[in-house]
Order: structure tokens, then C-alpha cells, then sequence
């Protein structure tokens, strides 16, 4: 049986990523997860959304 904070982490990143998709964001699951991690630890989100934008040019 997995553990409730697990299952309940994947449903979280799994409704991140389908509003990822419906937004047409171009970011795969394992992007979007590090972005949440970077964010999570303290990256300013417009900063790293720039950031991005510029790498995916």
C-alpha cells in the first residue's frame, strides 16, 4: 500500500500537469516538477517562467 503523502503528491502533480497542458505550456512532467521543486525551495516563479521562456526559444 503506498503511503497517503505519496499518492496524494502524484494526484497534486498530476492535476498540475493537466492544467500545464490545457495552458499548452510545453512543459513535460518531470520540467514541471522541477519547476515546482525550484519554487518550493525558494526561485522566484516569474523569474524561472522567464528563464524558461528564453531557454525554450
Amino acid at each position: 500500500m503506498e503511503d497517503p503523502k505519496i499518492q496524494e503528491a502524484r494526484e497534486a502533480m498530476d492535476i498540475l500537469y493537466e492544467i500545464s497542458t490545457l495552458l499548452n505550456t510545453g512543459l513535460d512532467r518531470e520540467t514541471l516538477s522541477l519547476c515546482l521543486n525550484l519554487c518550493e525551495n525558494g526561485v522566484n516563479p516569474e523569474a524561472l517562467a522567464n528563464f524558461e521562456e528564453k531557454v525554450l526559444q
